[in-house]
């Protein structure tokens, strides 16, 4: 009987550890999105408003974590980016989409992040629609994990 219920407190440990863990993304589920035209009064152009999918929708909230190129933006302000490409060839120069990057919003400041450095994050998956100043995909309270 001791045995049975060592173990048991074993599977209910493991269980709750597995149920804290962060979901391991790719940017492949990040493509769940499409974009519509909206006019901007207060911009005077036309900006892409995303309409996520189903699957994308289940992640907005949760821990999550993805592997991508690093491209730090401003530095001084603390703004960085992850992006599935690197720099020459990512959403800013034309190659992809807006669904290929991420504004990584790090919960301490991290050093040693260099131009497409190969980095994987963890942090809160915010979806945004609404804020035309900032990416459509928000990494929040993010930190490096490798």
């Amino acid at each position: 009987m001791k045995g049975f219920t060592i173990a048991l407190v074993a599977l209910f440990i493991g269980l709750s550890s597995v149920a804290k863990a962060q979901t391991v993304i790719t940017w492949e589920v990040l493509k769940d999105v499409e974009f519509v035209e909206v006019w901007s009064e207060e911009f005077q152009a036309i900006y892409n408003v995303p309409k996520f999918g189903k699957k994308i929708k289940s992640l907005d909230g949760k821990k999550i974590q993805i592997r991508g190129y690093i491209i730090p933006v401003d530095i001084l302000a603390d703004y960085y980016v992850l992006s599935a490409n690197p720099y020459s060839s990512c959403f800013f120069c034309g190659q992809a989409g807006p669904e290929s990057v991420m504004e990584i919003q790090f919960a301490h400041q991290e050093s040693g992040l260099r131009m497409d450095k190969i980095i994987t994050v963890q942090g809160k998956l915010r979806l945004n629609a609404d804020d035309i100043v900032q990416l459509n995909y928000v990494l929040e309270d993010a930190k490096v994990v490798e």
